[in-house]
């Protein structure tokens, strides 16, 4: 049994691919239940997460897939020098069963949940699309920049982040990568300067409002990923045309199922889903329309990686 590491994970992907098989994914033959989530107590530390991510494929064939992610998310690990998230992929035999390949959880996870965003963004953002707002530069903000890069004509990058120094050090390195990056420190100015927005945080607060939003935007939800967290007010959820990945951002993470809890929009005001768009259901509908996307992970998106690695990587 093969295990892939960060790098090597690295080295099997690419975002156009990435992308176009994870619209392959939604468009069917994959199977995903819900996800399961348990607290785990743990001894003079905050409780710690295990989160159980399946699926499968369904066609029928000796070239069919089974995969798991295991997420563990251990607030203490801070203390220990460690990244509170933790995480494994294993890939198994749809066939047999066999488990064939364990992969990198962490890694796993940064390139899918860049390309689902621009999945999103290939269906949802203006075609002329050329500035990039990223809001967060944590680990994921830099697949975001590449990833949203693959599917639009994009000529600069603002980033805006709540510690400025942070900002300031992920600008350099994608100017290193050469992109046209640059560190802001005034978000409501780069919002608005902005053609597409990619929000990657673990705020508790609204950050982008939607009386900052002009015609023609495109909103991209990443963070907030359970319901003490916020992104954007419910401004911007009322002049916008939402989209999600799937149906647990109804009732999962922050933003949209919180924008349903209380009221400020309803059901009918979800548009659809990635599944939905991969199959050919209405996008973006005019030049002017605010569109907004909310992701929170699926694990169609981790199978459709985990598959791709290992094919690309010469697995049979």
């Amino acid at each position: 049994m093969r295990h892939f590491a960060a790098a090597e994970i690295d080295a099997a992907l690419d975002f156009p691919s990435l992308i176009d098989a994870l619209a392959e994914a939604f468009r069917g033959g994959f199977h995903a239940p819900p996800r399961s989530h348990h607290a785990i107590e743990r001894p003079d530390e905050a409780t710690a997460t295990t989160l159980l991510m399946p699926a499968w494929t369904t066609f029928g064939s000796a070239d069919d897939f089974l995969g798991a992610k295991i997420v563990n998310v251990f607030p203490g690990n801070g203390r220990r020098g460690l990244p509170a998230v933790q995480g494994i992929y294993v890939l198994q035999s749809g066939a047999t069963g066999a488990p064939i390949a364990t992969l990198d959880g962490a890694r796993l996870t940064l390139w899918r949940t860049a390309a689902a965003s621009a999945l999103a963004t290939r269906y949802l953002a203006r075609p002329d699309a050329q500035r990039l707002l990223l809001v967060g530069a944590g680990q994921l903000a830099p697949f975001l920049a590449r990833a949203h890069r693959s599917q639009r004509s994009i000529e600069s990058i603002a980033v805006w982040n709540h510690r400025p120094e942070g900002a300031r050090k992920l600008a350099a390195a994608l100017v290193a990568e050469g992109f046209r990056a640059r560190a802001v420190e005034l978000l409501e100015d780069a919002v608005r300067e902005a053609d597409v927005i990619s929000c990657a945080t673990l705020s508790e607060a609204p950050l982008v409002r939607g009386a900052w939003l002009r015609p023609g935007q495109h909103l991209d939800l990443v963070g907030a990923f359970s319901m003490r967290m916020r992104e954007a007010d419910d401004a911007a959820l009322k002049r916008a045309r939402i989209f999600v990945d799937t149906q647990a951002a109804l009732d999962e993470g922050g933003d949209v199922a919180l924008g349903l809890k209380d009221g400020a929009i309803t059901p009918a005001d979800v548009a659809g889903d990635l599944a939905a768009l991969a199959r050919g259901a209405p996008g973006r509908r005019s030049a002017d329309e605010i569109t907004l996307f909310k992701s929170v992970g699926a694990s169609i998106e981790d199978l459709a990686a985990a598959i791709l690695v290992w094919k690309t990587a010469g697995g049979r």
